[in-house]
Protein backbone atom coordinates (compact mmCIF):
# COMPACT_ATOMS: atom_id res chain seq x y z
CA UNK A 1 0.00 0.00 0.00
CA UNK A 2 1.28 3.68 -0.46
CA UNK A 3 2.66 5.67 2.36
CA UNK A 4 0.41 8.08 3.66
CA UNK A 5 0.58 11.80 4.34
CA UNK A 6 -0.07 10.97 7.95
CA UNK A 7 2.61 8.11 8.10
CA UNK A 8 5.48 11.04 6.87
CA UNK A 9 3.73 13.21 9.94
CA UNK A 10 4.41 10.72 12.41
CA UNK A 11 8.10 9.65 11.99
CA UNK A 12 8.90 13.18 11.13
CA UNK A 13 7.45 14.29 14.89
CA UNK A 14 5.11 17.25 12.72
CA UNK A 15 1.65 17.83 11.47
CA UNK A 16 0.33 16.90 8.57
CA UNK A 17 0.01 20.69 7.85
CA UNK A 18 3.61 21.09 8.18
CA UNK A 19 4.23 17.76 6.35
CA UNK A 20 2.00 19.67 3.21
CA UNK A 21 3.78 22.83 3.26
CA UNK A 22 7.16 21.66 3.40
CA UNK A 23 6.21 20.08 -0.45
CA UNK A 24 4.31 23.05 -1.61
CA UNK A 25 5.75 25.87 0.24
CA UNK A 26 8.86 24.84 1.45
CA UNK A 27 9.99 28.16 2.94
CA UNK A 28 7.46 28.21 5.51
CA UNK A 29 8.96 25.40 6.69
CA UNK A 30 12.06 25.88 8.69
CA UNK A 31 15.23 24.19 7.20
CA UNK A 32 16.15 21.55 10.01
CA UNK A 33 12.20 20.57 9.92
CA UNK A 34 11.87 20.17 6.32
CA UNK A 35 14.84 18.29 6.09
CA UNK A 36 13.49 15.76 8.92
CA UNK A 37 10.41 15.87 6.85
CA UNK A 38 12.28 14.93 3.13
CA UNK A 39 14.32 12.17 5.32
CA UNK A 40 11.33 10.86 6.52
CA UNK A 41 9.57 10.56 3.20
CA UNK A 42 12.52 9.43 1.49
CA UNK A 43 12.80 6.01 3.82
CA UNK A 44 9.55 5.40 4.14
CA UNK A 45 9.33 5.72 -0.06
CA UNK A 46 6.69 8.66 -0.06
CA UNK A 47 5.65 10.55 -2.95
CA UNK A 48 3.37 13.49 -2.98
CA UNK A 49 -0.02 12.92 -4.74
CA UNK A 50 -0.54 15.81 -7.70
CA UNK A 51 -3.89 14.58 -8.09
CA UNK A 52 -5.26 14.55 -5.01
CA UNK A 53 -3.41 18.12 -3.86
CA UNK A 54 -5.93 19.27 -6.70
CA UNK A 55 -8.85 18.08 -5.55
CA UNK A 56 -8.01 19.40 -1.77
CA UNK A 57 -6.47 23.09 -2.83
CA UNK A 58 -7.00 23.32 -6.60
CA UNK A 59 -3.16 23.03 -7.40
CA UNK A 60 -2.25 20.53 -10.14
CA UNK A 61 1.61 19.80 -8.21
CA UNK A 62 2.98 20.92 -11.84
CA UNK A 63 5.15 23.44 -12.83
CA UNK A 64 5.02 24.87 -16.28
CA UNK A 65 8.49 25.82 -18.54
CA UNK A 66 8.37 26.92 -21.77
CA UNK A 67 11.71 27.29 -23.72
CA UNK A 68 12.82 28.89 -26.83
CA UNK A 69 14.16 25.91 -28.19
CA UNK A 70 13.90 22.50 -26.77
CA UNK A 71 16.36 21.12 -29.13
CA UNK A 72 19.08 23.50 -28.22
CA UNK A 73 21.61 21.17 -26.24
CA UNK A 74 21.80 24.17 -24.03
CA UNK A 75 18.05 23.18 -22.23
CA UNK A 76 18.25 19.41 -21.69
CA UNK A 77 20.47 19.75 -18.74
CA UNK A 78 17.87 22.61 -17.56
CA UNK A 79 14.95 20.80 -17.80
CA UNK A 80 16.79 17.38 -16.37
CA UNK A 81 18.02 19.39 -13.54
CA UNK A 82 14.66 21.17 -13.10
CA UNK A 83 12.33 18.04 -13.15
CA UNK A 84 14.90 16.93 -10.06
CA UNK A 85 14.59 19.85 -8.34
CA UNK A 86 10.70 19.99 -8.41
CA UNK A 87 10.23 16.28 -7.35
CA UNK A 88 12.37 17.18 -4.53
CA UNK A 89 9.40 19.66 -3.33
CA UNK A 90 6.98 17.38 -4.47
CA UNK A 91 6.03 18.99 -8.38
CA UNK A 92 6.35 17.96 -11.62
CA UNK A 93 7.49 19.97 -14.61
CA UNK A 94 5.53 20.35 -17.70
CA UNK A 95 7.64 21.42 -20.81
CA UNK A 96 6.29 23.25 -24.03
CA UNK A 97 8.88 25.02 -27.07
CA UNK A 98 7.64 28.15 -28.04
CA UNK A 99 10.13 28.20 -31.17
CA UNK A 100 11.33 31.70 -30.70
CA UNK A 101 7.70 32.91 -32.34
CA UNK A 102 5.08 34.89 -30.04
CA UNK A 103 2.07 33.06 -31.91
CA UNK A 104 3.66 29.14 -30.75
CA UNK A 105 4.41 30.70 -27.32
CA UNK A 106 0.86 31.95 -26.79
CA UNK A 107 -0.58 28.66 -27.93
CA UNK A 108 1.90 27.01 -25.70
CA UNK A 109 1.18 29.24 -23.20
CA UNK A 110 -2.83 28.26 -23.40
CA UNK A 111 -2.33 24.27 -23.92
CA UNK A 112 -0.34 24.55 -20.30
CA UNK A 113 -1.51 27.40 -18.49
CA UNK A 114 -4.69 25.09 -17.02
CA UNK A 115 -2.61 22.19 -15.95
CA UNK A 116 -0.04 23.62 -13.89
CA UNK A 117 0.32 25.33 -10.86
CA UNK A 118 2.68 28.68 -12.45
CA UNK A 119 4.77 29.44 -15.56
CA UNK A 120 8.48 29.70 -16.29
CA UNK A 121 9.23 31.62 -19.57
CA UNK A 122 12.28 31.98 -21.29
CA UNK A 123 13.31 34.74 -23.21
CA UNK A 124 9.82 35.68 -23.31
CA UNK A 125 8.91 37.08 -27.26
CA UNK A 126 5.25 38.45 -25.46
CA UNK A 127 4.68 42.35 -24.84
CA UNK A 128 4.78 43.67 -21.85
CA UNK A 129 1.35 44.11 -21.10
CA UNK A 130 0.78 40.53 -22.29
CA UNK A 131 2.97 39.12 -19.42
CA UNK A 132 1.74 41.38 -16.91
CA UNK A 133 -1.93 40.07 -18.16
CA UNK A 134 -0.73 36.64 -17.41
CA UNK A 135 1.09 37.32 -14.48
CA UNK A 136 -2.29 38.93 -13.02
CA UNK A 137 -4.17 35.28 -13.59
CA UNK A 138 -1.18 33.16 -12.38
CA UNK A 139 2.33 32.82 -10.54
CA UNK A 140 4.44 33.67 -13.44
CA UNK A 141 8.38 33.75 -13.57
CA UNK A 142 10.31 35.06 -16.29
CA UNK A 143 14.06 33.94 -17.71
CA UNK A 144 16.13 36.62 -19.17
CA UNK A 145 13.27 39.16 -19.58
CA UNK A 146 13.07 41.94 -17.51
CA UNK A 147 9.35 43.16 -16.76
CA UNK A 148 8.53 45.23 -14.32
CA UNK A 149 6.86 43.53 -11.40
CA UNK A 150 7.34 40.41 -12.71
CA UNK A 151 9.50 38.10 -10.78
CA UNK A 152 12.85 37.18 -12.63
CA UNK A 153 15.84 35.23 -13.35
CA UNK A 154 18.40 37.13 -15.16
CA UNK A 155 21.96 35.48 -16.67
CA UNK A 156 24.47 38.21 -16.09
CA UNK A 157 26.97 37.07 -18.91
CA UNK A 158 29.64 40.60 -17.55
CA UNK A 159 32.02 38.66 -16.08
CA UNK A 160 32.25 35.87 -18.64
CA UNK A 161 31.90 38.13 -21.73
CA UNK A 162 34.51 40.23 -19.60
CA UNK A 163 36.91 37.15 -19.33
CA UNK A 164 36.71 36.91 -23.46
CA UNK A 165 37.34 39.88 -24.52
CA UNK A 166 40.75 39.86 -21.90
CA UNK A 167 41.73 36.98 -23.21
CA UNK A 168 41.13 38.52 -26.73
CA UNK A 169 43.00 41.37 -26.06
CA UNK A 170 45.79 39.84 -24.53
CA UNK A 171 46.14 37.43 -27.71
CA UNK A 172 46.62 40.98 -29.90
CA UNK A 173 42.97 40.60 -31.72
CA UNK A 174 41.89 44.07 -32.47
CA UNK A 175 38.51 43.43 -35.17
CA UNK A 176 35.95 41.21 -33.57
CA UNK A 177 32.47 40.40 -34.69
CA UNK A 178 29.70 39.16 -32.50
CA UNK A 179 26.95 37.25 -34.23
CA UNK A 180 23.56 38.51 -32.97
CA UNK A 181 20.84 35.35 -33.23
CA UNK A 182 17.94 37.00 -30.50
CA UNK A 183 15.69 39.46 -30.71
CA UNK A 184 14.52 38.97 -27.48
CA UNK A 185 17.86 39.12 -25.41
CA UNK A 186 18.37 43.01 -26.50
CA UNK A 187 21.02 43.14 -23.40
CA UNK A 188 23.29 40.42 -24.55
CA UNK A 189 24.34 42.40 -27.44
CA UNK A 190 24.53 45.64 -25.37
CA UNK A 191 27.12 44.09 -22.83
CA UNK A 192 29.18 42.53 -25.61
CA UNK A 193 29.47 45.86 -27.28
CA UNK A 194 30.48 47.80 -23.67
CA UNK A 195 33.04 44.92 -22.38
CA UNK A 196 34.68 44.71 -26.10
CA UNK A 197 34.87 49.09 -26.14
CA UNK A 198 36.43 49.13 -22.48
CA UNK A 199 38.92 47.50 -24.36
CA UNK A 200 39.57 49.41 -27.07
CA UNK A 201 38.35 46.36 -29.47
CA UNK A 202 36.60 47.07 -32.49
CA UNK A 203 33.09 45.07 -32.73
CA UNK A 204 31.10 44.53 -35.73
CA UNK A 205 27.33 43.36 -35.16
CA UNK A 206 25.93 40.54 -37.53
CA UNK A 207 22.02 39.80 -37.35
CA UNK A 208 19.77 39.36 -35.57
CA UNK A 209 19.40 36.04 -36.99
CA UNK A 210 17.75 32.74 -35.61
CA UNK A 211 20.14 30.83 -33.04
CA UNK A 212 20.87 28.02 -35.20
CA UNK A 213 23.83 26.08 -36.22
CA UNK A 214 23.04 27.18 -39.67
CA UNK A 215 23.03 30.71 -38.74
CA UNK A 216 26.82 30.46 -37.61
CA UNK A 217 27.39 28.67 -41.08
CA UNK A 218 26.02 31.54 -42.89
CA UNK A 219 27.53 34.30 -40.76
CA UNK A 220 31.26 32.62 -41.11
CA UNK A 221 31.14 33.44 -44.95
CA UNK A 222 30.40 37.13 -43.72
CA UNK A 223 33.06 37.33 -41.10
CA UNK A 224 36.14 37.87 -43.65
CA UNK A 225 34.38 40.93 -45.13
CA UNK A 226 35.24 42.65 -41.73
CA UNK A 227 37.93 41.60 -41.77
CA UNK A 228 38.07 40.45 -38.57
CA UNK A 229 40.17 37.76 -36.32
CA UNK A 230 38.04 37.12 -33.42
CA UNK A 231 34.54 35.88 -33.40
CA UNK A 232 31.76 36.04 -30.56
CA UNK A 233 28.78 33.66 -31.22
CA UNK A 234 25.35 34.28 -29.22
CA UNK A 235 25.85 30.32 -28.31
CA UNK A 236 27.40 27.37 -28.77
CA UNK A 237 25.52 25.99 -31.49
CA UNK A 238 26.44 29.37 -33.92
CA UNK A 239 29.88 29.18 -32.48
CA UNK A 240 29.66 25.25 -33.63
CA UNK A 241 27.85 26.30 -37.29
CA UNK A 242 30.99 28.75 -37.77
CA UNK A 243 33.58 26.31 -37.18
CA UNK A 244 32.10 23.84 -39.23
CA UNK A 245 31.96 26.47 -41.91
CA UNK A 246 35.74 27.61 -41.62
CA UNK A 247 36.74 24.34 -42.03
CA UNK A 248 34.70 23.97 -45.75
CA UNK A 249 36.28 27.42 -46.76
CA UNK A 250 39.56 26.33 -45.93
CA UNK A 251 40.48 28.35 -43.02
CA UNK A 252 41.86 27.23 -39.90
CA UNK A 253 40.99 27.98 -36.20
CA UNK A 254 42.10 29.71 -34.17
CA UNK A 255 44.95 30.44 -36.16
CA UNK A 256 43.08 32.41 -38.89
CA UNK A 257 40.21 33.64 -36.96
CA UNK A 258 39.45 33.00 -32.79
CA UNK A 259 35.74 31.95 -32.16
CA UNK A 260 34.06 32.03 -28.61
CA UNK A 261 30.77 30.64 -27.90
CA UNK A 262 28.24 30.86 -25.03
CA UNK A 263 26.20 28.40 -22.66
CA UNK A 264 29.14 25.77 -22.37
CA UNK A 265 27.11 23.11 -23.67
CA UNK A 266 28.30 19.39 -23.94
CA UNK A 267 29.33 20.08 -27.57
CA UNK A 268 31.73 22.67 -26.93
CA UNK A 269 34.03 20.52 -25.27
CA UNK A 270 34.11 17.94 -27.44
CA UNK A 271 33.96 19.67 -31.07
CA UNK A 272 37.13 19.81 -33.22
CA UNK A 273 38.81 22.17 -32.23
CA UNK A 274 37.24 22.27 -28.67
CA UNK A 275 34.81 25.70 -28.48
CA UNK A 276 36.13 28.54 -26.10
CA UNK A 277 33.01 28.99 -24.18
CA UNK A 278 31.18 30.87 -21.52
CA UNK A 279 29.85 29.04 -19.46
CA UNK A 280 26.15 29.36 -17.22
CA UNK A 281 25.37 26.73 -14.74
CA UNK A 282 22.44 24.98 -15.88
CA UNK A 283 21.60 23.10 -12.67
CA UNK A 284 22.26 27.01 -10.97
CA UNK A 285 19.57 27.97 -13.31
CA UNK A 286 17.24 24.98 -13.08
CA UNK A 287 17.27 25.48 -9.11
CA UNK A 288 16.53 29.11 -9.10
CA UNK A 289 14.18 29.49 -11.05
CA UNK A 290 12.30 26.80 -9.69
CA UNK A 291 12.51 28.10 -6.29
CA UNK A 292 11.27 31.07 -7.56
CA UNK A 293 8.33 29.81 -9.09
CA UNK A 294 7.76 27.80 -5.77
CA UNK A 295 7.97 30.43 -3.83
CA UNK A 296 6.08 32.97 -5.80
CA UNK A 297 3.07 30.07 -6.05
CA UNK A 298 3.13 29.90 -2.49
CA UNK A 299 2.42 34.06 -2.38
CA UNK A 300 -0.69 33.78 -4.18
CA UNK A 301 -3.82 34.72 -1.98
CA UNK A 302 -5.89 35.53 -5.30
CA UNK A 303 -6.13 34.48 -8.61
CA UNK A 304 -9.45 36.44 -9.42
CA UNK A 305 -8.15 39.83 -9.77
CA UNK A 306 -6.22 40.83 -7.25
CA UNK A 307 -3.21 38.59 -8.75
CA UNK A 308 0.06 37.87 -7.04
CA UNK A 309 1.38 39.56 -3.77
CA UNK A 310 4.75 39.55 -4.64
CA UNK A 311 7.57 42.18 -4.33
CA UNK A 312 9.08 41.35 -7.93
CA UNK A 313 11.97 39.34 -6.45
CA UNK A 314 15.04 39.09 -8.39
CA UNK A 315 17.62 36.53 -8.74
CA UNK A 316 21.01 37.10 -10.93
CA UNK A 317 23.13 33.58 -12.30
CA UNK A 318 26.73 34.73 -12.96
CA UNK A 319 29.01 33.16 -15.88
CA UNK A 320 32.60 32.20 -16.62
CA UNK A 321 35.24 31.93 -19.94
CA UNK A 322 36.19 28.41 -20.45
CA UNK A 323 39.71 29.12 -22.18
CA UNK A 324 39.88 25.92 -24.76
CA UNK A 325 41.31 25.25 -28.31
CA UNK A 326 39.38 27.45 -30.45
CA UNK A 327 41.25 30.56 -29.41
CA UNK A 328 44.43 31.81 -30.15
CA UNK A 329 46.80 34.59 -31.26
CA UNK A 330 45.50 37.07 -33.85
CA UNK A 331 47.11 36.22 -37.44
CA UNK A 332 50.04 37.98 -37.99
CA UNK A 333 49.62 40.90 -40.93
Amino acid sequence: MAVTIREVASAAGVSVSTVSRAFTAPDQVQPTTRQRILDAAAKLGYSPNPAARSLRGGGTGTLGLIVPDIANPFFPPIIKAMQARARHLGYTVLVADSDEREADELAAIAAVSKRVDGLILWASTLTEDRLHELAGRMPLVVVNRHVPGIPEVRISLSAGIAQAAEQLKAYGHRRCVFINASRAELSRGKSIQESFEALDLSLSELGPYEPRFETGVHAATLVAAHEATAVIAHNDLVALGVLHQMANLGMSVPRDVSVIGIDDTLLASVSTPSLTTIRIDPEEIATRAGDLLIETIASTTGRTGKGLEVTSPFVEIGSRLIPRASTGPAPAH
